[in-house]
């Protein structure tokens, strides 16, 4: 049960990752909403970082997977924390 319920949680926050950047993309449009999202997949992508490093000490993944897993989270927050810092490289001229 707790394995699966350890699942669950990776799966929605690693989807509402990609969900919020798919909406922040959309948004583009208005600067704030566009880094708004971004903030959230952020936050999202480091929940999904806590969730893989609990499944890591748990044994449910070998430290090689969650390290693995947990460089490609700091790319990709890494590139989050870029857009949102000079979002005007990503959207239109007001």
């Amino acid at each position: 049960e707790e394995r699966f319920s350890l699942v669950d949680q990776v799966r929605r926050s690693s989807r509402s990752v990609c969900a919020n950047i798919a909406e922040a993309w959309e948004k583009r449009r208005y600067r704030a909403h566009f880094v708004s999202k971004l903030s959230d997949a952020q936050s999202e992508a480091s929940e999904t970082r806590v969730w893989i490093e609990i499944a890591a000490r748990c044994a449910y993944l070998s430290s090689a997977e969650a390290a693995e897993l947990d460089d490609s989270y700091d790319k990709i927050i890494a590139q989050l924390v870029l857009m949102a810092t000079e979002p005007a490289k990503w959207t239109p001229s007001p």
